[in-house]
């Protein structure tokens, strides 16, 4: 008897062991808060992978860059530091131009052809990651970009010698592009870069106006719908391999409906971003045609200069997209 129940707790424990080999925990880092609905996606995929997998596969979300900071991401993913994480493209743009497609201004201004965008640019972008050991999940778009002043804005002579905050290269070239002077500052600084002088104007969505609560620090969104740039979330392509098939159709399948549901509240927010700072005092203004003028004939001189960086594939893109 003493044998038989030796033997059952031995069994046990094997069966205990062999369920916690089989277990995974996946780190993820995001630039963004709990607040943002970038990270609201991402957090509600990491459940379905999970209920999805029977708990084989957790994917932990770290928010608001407290694990690694935006521009580590993707090496953390690249060198398997961590196995998943999410960034904004076009943080790459200085690494291959390419990763700018989303960023050219007025190149793509709507959800529409935004959508009709990733399409076309997805198999290059999607090519240039894979062969650095990465494979893209699912993209997602921020709502368009507006234009952030603490003072009116009229024309891109309101903007000369104006501190500006930029989160990218194609940002930071658009600035400079104004007569403004770029500085690159991480979402979770906004409020204490503009409230310490650091910066006075900035371009970003009116998500990001809200989850910053730029009220606090700016009186006036000039809404320029002037690009829709992309999130992507993407894992290490080695880690993803050593998974087993059913739990690799499982990530694919929750990373499918993630896009779907990402894109539905992007658009869907949109406007209502733009109604809570207007609710808090925020002067929400469309562009004057002397503004508009001048901002479409810099996104033209972007675009030509970008396919003429990004090269034959640029090219590709900008034909399909017309």
């Amino acid at each position: 008897m003493k044998l038989t129940q030796s033997l059952f707790a031995a069994l046990i424990a094997g069966v205990a062991f062999g369920t916690a080999q089989a277990q995974t925990k996946w780190d993820m880092p995001t630039p963004y808060a709990d607040a943002n609905f970038h990270t609201k996606n991402v957090v509600q995929f990491a459940n379905d992978v999970k209920a999805a997998s029977g708990g084989k596969l957790e994917i932990v979300v770290h928010s608001n860059a407290s694990l690694i900071k935006h521009p580590e991401i993707k090496r953390a993913v690249q060198t398997g530091q961590v196995n998943i994480g999410q960034i904004l493209i076009s943080v790459l743009a200085n690494e291959d131009p390419i990763f700018a497609f989303d960023s050219n201004p007025f190149l793509a201004p709507n959800y529409a052809q935004a959508k009709k965008l990733l399409r076309v640019a997805r198999p290059f972008v999607e090519k240039r990651l894979e062969a650095q050991g990465i494979k893209v999940l699912f993209a997602v778009p921020w709502p368009p970009q507006g234009l952030y002043t603490k003072t009116p804005l009229n024309s891109t002579d309101d903007l000369k010698g104006v501190k500006f905050r930029t989160y990218s290269p194609v940002t930071s070239d658009f600035a400079k592009r104004m007569g403004a002077i770029p500085t690159t500052v991480q979402v979770p600084e906004i409020p204490q870069a503009f409230l310490t002088g650091l910066v006075d104007a900035m371009i970003t969505s009116g998500a990001t106006g809200v989850n910053t609560q730029a009220w606090d620090y700016l009186k006036y969104y000039t809404d320029t719908e002037a690009f829709l740039p992309f999130n992507i979330v993407f894992v290490n392509k080695a880690g993803f391999a050593k998974l087993d098939k059913g739990l690799q159709k499982q990530i694919m399948k929750a990373a499918a409906e993630a896009e779907k549901q990402g894109w539905a509240t992007s658009e869907a927010e949109n406007e209502g971003y733009k109604k809570t700072m207007a609710s808090h005092g925020i002067t929400v203004q469309k562009p004057s045609e002397k503004l508009s003028a001048e901002l479409n004939a810099i996104g033209k001189a972007m675009a030509e200069d970008w396919a003429t960086k990004a090269g034959a594939d640029a090219q590709a893109i900008l034909k399909k997209l017309k």
